[in-house]
């Protein structure tokens, strides 16, 4: 059977689903969607459950299930090659993202004081071999990780692969923000955000501190962000309502080849989120007025130059309290990495979370 598709969606979690359901909620144009995974019954589900809503609300989507372990060692040039995608949205992770919700053991403690670049190995390992499948298959394939982009992106750019963007983060703000000022034309605004620029917003407007994200609307920059949108506040667990959303309008648009402006996380290996915008193919940055791309890369970098994970000279290095914490257990895995060798350093780190989940 010729498994040839639009989307290829990797993965059958929460995040995966929402995708799916969204897509068979919201396409306008005929897509095919192959949905890959190992849990054969939740793989029968989300297939089942897309086809109904899908017919539910009259759009031209269609679901097939590929059963495969992406941990295989050939389990992802095989994928690629048996379903030719135009566009690949990598979901599937070693490390769920409900761990910034979880408490009670050494290594949710560890991420909570070090923050999420801690799990940055375990979100890359899957995206990085899907990104070195689609490069050997000669590339012509959209590659869309919604696995921590905003760090990860730039591992898989070090690695020598393309990497369109994420999803979520930098746009869920920017589309909170929108919501909350009845904007619907994306146009007119423009957010930058890091992905640590969202953990405020978890709080009471009264104790937000730090470093806010910028956000201009109709080209004027907004002064006093935090008591803009005193009223925005996020859930403590993932939100994956709108940040799994919000990727659906884009991977749609570049099934279709079509055009699109919005937020994401990420594009083409930047840390960081910006405003973008998608045009014959190719996504590219729609910042600010008199705002340079240095400039909004380097605002962005600068969250993880004080903690958390940089890229420098092909070597991955921990940087503040993310250091300081990965030292307090292992000292050698503190020192950072060489990038190319993510897959031995992903069986230490692997190691280490086991130890440390087992201790209270």
């Amino acid at each position: 059977m010729d498994e040839r598709c639009d989307i290829l969606l990797c993965g059958t979690g929460g995040f995966a689903a929402r995708i799916a359901f969204d897509i068979a909620a919201t396409a306008r144009r005929p897509v095919s969607v192959v949905i890959a995974g190992r849990n054969a019954a939740r793989l029968d589900w989300l297939v089942l459950a897309a086809n109904a809503r899908a017919a539910i609300f009259g759009a031209p989507a269609s679901f097939r299930g590929h059963r495969t372990d992406l941990l295989a060692r050939d389990a992802a040039p095989a994928l690629i090659g048996a379903t030719r995608p135009k566009v690949v949205v990598q979901a599937a992770s070693v490390q769920t993202s409900q761990v910034i919700a979880t408490t009670g053991d050494a290594w949710s403690r560890l991420v909570a004081e070090g923050g999420l670049s801690a799990t940055a190995v375990f979100q890359t390992v899957i995206s990085a071999r899907v990104a070195a499948a689609i490069t050997a298959s000669g590339g012509g394939t959209m590659l869309v990780n919604c696995c921590f982009p905003d760090v990860v992106n730039g591992l898989i750019a070090a690695l020598g692969h393309k990497v369109a963007c994420g999803m979520g983060n930098v746009a869920i703000l920017s589309n909170a923000f929108s919501g909350a000022r009845g904007i619907t034309d994306p146009a007119r605004i423009q957010v930058l955000a890091h992905y640590q620029n969202l953990a405020p917003f978890r709080r009471a407007p009264e104790t937000r501190s730090g470093p806010a994200p910028r956000v201009w609307i109709d080209g004027q920059e907004v002064a006093d962000v935090y008591g803009s949108f005193a009223d925005i506040r996020l859930t403590p667990e993932p939100v994956i309502d709108i940040s799994g959303a919000s990727g659906v309008p884009l991977v749609l648009a570049m099934a279709a080849g079509e055009d699109w402006i919005g937020h994401v996380p990420g594009p083409d290996g930047r840390p960081g989120g910006y405003p973008v915008a998608l045009r014959a193919g190719r996504l590219s940055l729609r910042l600010p007025q008199g705002m340079t791309e240095d400039e909004a890369v380097a605002w962005n970098r600068a969250y993880e130059e004080r903690g958390g994970l940089v890229i420098e000279g092909g070597r991955a290095v921990y940087t503040g309290a993310l250091r300081d914490a990965l030292a307090r257990h292992s000292p050698a895995l503190a020192e950072g990495f060489a990038i190319r060798d993510i897959e031995s350093v992903h069986a230490e780190m692997r190691a280490l979370r086991d130890r440390l989940e087992q201790t209270r």
